[in-house]
């Protein structure tokens, strides 16, 4: 529905845009990001990319309108990080003592930093309520040092993976409650940061992100072109598996078997291959569980119900106690497969629980994907658990 031009005149008062720039034909492209642009990857575009993704939630009472990222920007943008030779910036970006203006940025005060945002990045999924705000603290903290702080190379570098990891972690949190605009910004301002801060692995990390919440919201072309740019920039087996698994899932939604099963065999090979290094921590969570069970689901998507169906139970049933979230994901997949097979008692019973425990940890997407199911479980009034699960879905 176009609003008609006064509510225009009043949206743009809201949103601080010149009375100018409303055009009431061409809406929604005069609202401020409408092209879908994002800052380009270069020379000092941490600070902005995060003041852009931080002004997002400050502002968020008032911008009604934050617009999506489009996927060709999001195309671009992995493109261009792609296209780096090493992932790292121009080495005139060090900064020095001598060339900085500003306080100086202690070591100790980094390191107090990164111990308090490992710790508070560890907390259960339940106590989020409690520790987001202090995320979103220290990350405009970590963004201040950058821009105003003075500091040697080694420290700048810290400032950057720190800013990176932040924003990514914060970006998850908006995720999970269905703020896809902001999510889309802190990621990007992660990719940013890691790009400056030359750590390629968190740039493809950052990317995959990207691509997962492209597939999450029924944009798979878009998912499946920013892995493949993603796939150039880390060489870690199990980063190359995680990649190779999430381009699967995008491959089957779009129908492609063949590239699907291509994709599904790589994850399944790099995940058992050993390598020298250190699993990059934003995928040392990567196990056999998340293989079968994000298997089972394209092949769900491409219509082989039972062996998709094997897969998630045999996924279900290997993920530890200690990931819940992705537990209440699972159980949603199970439900499906159930489904599909017409067994709408298990379906029942797998939603209910995927249900319960979303709402145990506060997991708002994992309470979205339940009630995304329930139009199929009316087609079973009569079964055993349906009823229930109708009331609580509804609750």
């Amino acid at each position: 529905m176009t609003p008609d031009p006064d509510s225009q005149i009043y949206i743009a008062e809201a949103l601080g845009v010149p009375l100018a720039a409303v055009d009431p034909d061409d809406w929604p492209n005069w609202l401020p990001g409408a092209d879908g642009g994002v800052i380009p990857l270069g020379p000092a575009s941490t600070v902005p990319a995060l003041r852009e993704a931080i002004r997002t939630t400050m502002e968020r009472s008032r911008r009604h309108f934050l617009t999506a990222v489009s996927s060709t920007a999001l195309i671009a943008l992995a493109s261009s990080w792609a296209a780096a030779s090493d992932g790292t910036t121009a080495s005139f970006l060090t900064q020095t003592a001598e060339q900085t203006e500003g306080k100086w940025v202690d070591e100790d005060l980094v390191a107090l930093l990164e111990e308090t945002s490992t710790r508070l990045t560890a907390v259960p999924p339940e106590q989020r309520q409690h520790t987001a705000p202090l995320l979103d603290a220290h990350l405009t903290t970590v963004t201040n040092l950058l821009e105003h702080g003075r500091y040697e190379e080694p420290v700048r570098l810290r400032l950057h993976t720190l800013a990176a990891r932040l924003a990514q972690t914060v970006a998850w949190h908006r995720f999970d409650l269905g703020l896809h605009p902001e999510a889309s910004k802190y990621w990007i301002a992660g990719l940013h940061s890691a790009h400056e801060g030359s750590d390629p692995d968190m740039g493809a990390a950052l990317l995959g992100d990207l691509a997962y919440q492209a597939s999450w919201c029924s944009d798979p072309g878009t998912a499946a072109g920013i892995l493949e740019r993603a796939l150039s920039g880390t060489r870690h087996p199990v980063a190359r598996s995680l990649l190779q698994l999430r381009l699967a899932r995008a491959l089957a939604a779009q129908g492609d078997r063949r590239g699907m099963l291509r994709a599904l065999t790589a994850a399944e090979h790099l995940l058992d291959a050993s390598s020298g290094e250190p699993v990059p921590s934003w995928c040392a969570w990567m196990s056999t569980a998340d293989l079968a069970v994000d298997s089972g689901q394209a092949l769900l998507d491409l219509g082989d119900t039972r062996r998709a169906h094997q897969l998630i139970r045999e996924g279900q049933e290997l993920l530890p106690s200690s990931r819940d979230k992705t537990r209440g994901v699972f159980l949603t997949y199970q439900a499906r497969s159930h489904l599909e097979l017409r067994e709408p008692e298990r379906a029942a019973a797998a939603a209910l629980e995927a249900l319960q425990v979303a709402r145990r940890i506060g997991a708002p997407r994992c309470i979205s994907l339940v009630r995304e199911l329930v139009p199929s479980f009316k087609a079973f009034p009569d079964a055993q658990g349906v009823g229930e699960l109708l009331d609580q879905a509804a609750a």
